[in-house]
């Protein structure tokens, strides 16, 4: 048979293949013939065949084949055979394959053969694929070598050794005298795997690491090593663009943060080699940027000295001024984790950050707005919202919704003044209206009714903003539900804050009904305008019949819930026209309370919602069917009733489609309620309800003690935990409270938790906490529900579920039957 071709002119051959067919031919036709060969026992070639093989299997090709010659060229004697089988070990086999087992007794020679290239051989394979029953046979030869005084060995013995404690972390012991006289070795190589083996067992154990502190006193040896090689000379052999051996400097300071991490005596030990590294080494280069960010990193992970945190964060400082854009992002990120932790250091290098928000860079940008945000306080409350208004105008669309949540954030709990904080939401309304999300509306809402004396000023304000101009829907919205509410003070033109204008009732409806017309209009923005123009009923005096034909108008409308607005509006002018001016009154001052359970919205007026709504009692026909219901369809089943909603905390009562039904009284057993009128609606008496009783009294009443917890859905990282109260007041009502957890490292977030009981019980779900869960376990989202349970009957519940993960929705349902009998007997 004729020599097969050398490695090089197959490579060469390869090479000159036009297309990947043609390739593949090549390839193909070779490994024909390599195949021939192994079939041949052909050990004259077999080393140049299986180095072929090699390359065509860095190429993508299939090569394994050729597994059980690597074994019979590392059983050869030659050292060149040795080489290239090794080498395929590493390549094609892995612990997965029962074939590599055949290796260990190879391996266990070489380790003893008496060429020290022979052992490194076994030894680097060991370390690259070994498995953990190879670990275990080999762990002594292995720790045997590493107490060798020849270097060559010794450090890939160490290095040997990291992948044995990875695989088999219980034989960690057995190392543990060999890493005495590790840092006493000069050469580098040694040192640096030393080092690597030694952060390895500080890392996995936690008595290794309280040895090392103690017993070893390794921080004085590492604080030796580092402080030689600052301070040593030029040295060829180490020296990368004039800075001695940064590999061994950058694993120093590694292991230096795990063993001062919590450890105020190590800590001390090295805070004066931590500062020598910050303010010696050299910045013109990459080389030292690298070194000076580990010991950033270090000094912020240690109990180190304020002074050093101070030249930690002036270092950063400095990396935002370079060219560079990853030293930059890496500032930045850095900057953001020890902002809580050392605000004042951070502050002052405010200007250099918020210059980065102009950075061409998206992920500079979005580090540096997350970081402006963090900086922001009540002292530079207006500096840093005028530079971040600026930003959200000229930025790219994937950073409005963010930056505009993060202004809203800052505004609302910084704001100087409420005007101020008025005007600044209106800005990032008109500036990036279409990219808020949905709480934005309903909280400026909230903040234009609390703001009473603002009243005039902000309606005139948004009555301009929204001349001519529709295409942000959320601050139309607004404005359409301020003209609604203040329409009065606008045509009066009290304004005393600027300048009033002089608007007509007439010029007013123009614009109502210009809202209503417009294209750019969505179905929630008519109903908010609908609602308006219907307010102005009660609160202009010349246009009330113009008023009346406009919602006659829309009773034939095609969108069905702008149909059952002005539906109920024509009732309201006609059978219930007695009722207008009160149902259509003013909204009340509110103002949000946190509790320790959900928030509630408290009214001045004395009485607390959540309230139960009072109506008459349903009369024999047909109920107009609610859109609530839909939660019987989405938790599937018929014998379901659905949940009697609360007005969530956050979002005020609008006046359009919640006023009370007029042409169906609500049946509150089988639809939900709406949301409550104006405390100055007649009462009318009603049958039991859920929370009778209960609802001028507090949340919770005396607890029954001692029923147990649930835990009612575990999945995907997502747990939601029941617990229970009963009321003494009226036995028949049981308290849950939800607690959900998020063991994810990323939040979830818009979460909503919806609940369903059968028809024999009803159920009443309060606002939650919030609408975020946070990762990692560092918080609960908790939220009631109050459940009545008059016949005593085991209580079952459907639950669904629905939040934002990792940019994805998410959706579940699940049926919880484990309610403990203390619950429901």
């Amino acid at each position: 048979m004729p020599a097969p071709i050398r490695l090089r002119e197959l490579i060469r051959t390869i090479r000159t293949a036009r297309t990947q067919a043609e390739e593949r031919e090549m390839i193909q036709k070779e490994c024909a013939a390599i195949r021939s060969s192994f079939r041949e026992e052909d050990n004259t070639y077999r080393c140049r065949n299986v180095a072929k093989l090699l390359y065509m299997h860095m190429l993508g090709y299939p090569a394994h084949f050729g597994q059980l010659e690597c074994l019979k060229l590392i059983a050869s004697q030659k050292f060149t055979d040795k080489r290239i089988g090794y080498l395929g070990a590493m390549l094609l086999l892995d612990e997965r394959q029962d074939v590599h087992l055949l290796m260990t007794n190879c391996i266990k020679n070489d380790l003893n053969h008496s060429t020290q290239y022979v052992q490194g051989l076994a030894l680097c394979t060991l370390g690259c694929m070994g498995s953990s029953e190879m670990c275990r046979d080999l762990a002594g030869e292995v720790e045997k070598l590493l107490k060798t005084s020849n270097s060559y060995l010794r450090k890939k013995a160490a290095l040997c050794a990291v992948h044995v404690i990875r695989k088999v972390p219980e034989l960690m012991e057995m190392f543990l005298p060999a890493t005495k006289n590790l840092l006493n070795e000069k050469n580098h190589g040694v040192l640096h795997t030393s080092v690597v083996l030694l952060t390895e067992m500080c890392e996995r154990s936690p008595d290794m690491l309280a040895h090392f502190r103690k017993n070893e006193k390794l921080v004085p040896q590492l604080v030796r090593i580092l402080k030689n090689l600052i301070m040593s000379g030029y040295s060829p052999e180490h020296d990368v663009s004039g800075i001695s051996d940064p590999f061994l400097q950058v694993r120093i300071l590694r292991l230096l943060r795990i063993l001062g991490r919590n450890d105020d005596d190590s800590s001390e030990a090295m805070n004066d080699i931590l500062a020598q590294v910050a303010t010696n080494t050299e910045t013109s280069k990459n080389v030292g940027n690298a070194i000076l960010y580990e010991t950033v990193l270090t000094i912020m992970d240690i109990k180190s000295e304020s002074g050093l945190r101070v030249l930690a964060i002036n270092i950063l400082g400095r990396f935002l001024l370079n060219n560079d854009k990853n030293i930059r992002y890496v500032a930045l990120t850095s900057l953001l984790k020890t902002v809580q932790t050392d605000h004042n250091a951070v502050q002052r290098h405010r200007s250099t950050i918020v210059d980065c928000l102009k950075d061409l860079d998206v992920s500079i940008k979005r580090r540096a707005m997350e970081l402006s945000f963090a900086l922001v306080n009540g002292n530079n409350i207006r500096g840093m919202m005028k530079e971040l208004l600026y930003f959200l105008d000229s930025c790219e669309p994937e950073f409005k919704a963010d930056c505009a949540s993060g202004i809203f954030l800052a505004a609302e709990k910084y704001a100087p003044s409420k005007r101020w904080h008025i005007d600044t939401i209106m800005r990032v309304l008109t500036t990036a209206g279409s990219y808020v999300r949905d709480d934005a509306v309903p909280n400026l809402i909230q903040l234009i009714t609390n703001s009473v004396e603002m009243h005039a000023y902000t309606v005139q304000r948004l009555y301009k903003a929204i001349l001519g101009d529709y295409s942000q829907q959320p601050l139309v919205q607004v404005a359409a539900w301020c003209i609604g509410e203040y329409g009065d003070l606008l045509v009066s033109g009290q304004c005393e804050e600027e300048e009033p204008i002089q608007v007509t009732e007439d010029e007013v409806l123009d614009i109502l009904e210009s809202v209503l017309i417009s294209n750019m209009s969505t179905s929630v923005t008519r109903g908010y305008a609908l609602t308006a123009i219907m307010k102005l009923s009660t609160r202009f005096t010349c246009t009330v019949n113009r008023i009346k034909k406009v919602v006659s108008i829309y009773g034939s409308s095609i969108d069905v819930e702008l149909q059952q607005r002005a539906v109920e509006y024509n009732a309201l002018f006609k059978k219930y026209d007695h009722m207008r001016s009160a149902l259509l009154e003013r909204m009340p001052v509110m103002e949000k309370v946190t509790t320790n359970g959900p928030t509630e919205i408290v009214q001045t007026n004395g009485e607390t919602e959540p309230a139960p709504l009072e109506t008459k009692p349903p009369p024999s026909g047909p109920q107009p069917t609610s859109q609530a219901n839909d939660l019987l369809d989405l938790l599937g089943g018929n014998d379901i009733t659905p949940v009697i909603p609360t007005a969530p905390a956050s979002k005020p009562a609008s006046a359009g489609g919640e006023l009370l039904d007029l042409l169906g009284d609500i049946n509150l057993t089988g639809a939900p309620a709406a949301a409550p009128a104006p405390s100055s609606v007649p009462q009318i008496s009603q049958p039991p309800f859920l929370l009778d009783g209960l609802s001028s009294g507090p949340l919770f009443n005396d607890i029954a003690t001692g029923i147990p917890s649930i835990t009612a859905y575990s999945k995907n990282g997502l747990k939601i935990e029941f617990t229970f109260e009963r009321s003494n007041t009226n036995p028949s009502v049981t308290v849950i409270t939800i607690q959900a957890s998020n063991s994810t490292e990323l939040d979830m977030t818009d979460f909503v938790f919806q609940a369903a009981v059968p028809k024999t019980f009803q159920l009443q779900l309060l606002s939650p906490s919030s609408s975020i869960v946070p990762a990692f376990n560092t918080g609960t989202i908790t939220q009631v529900i109050k459940v009545l349970n008059p016949q005593k009957q085991q209580l079952r519940m459907r639950i669904k579920l629905t939040y934002n993960h990792k940019g994805s929705a998410m959706q579940d349902l699940a049926e919880v039957n484990n309610f403990p009998p203390q619950s429901w007997q």
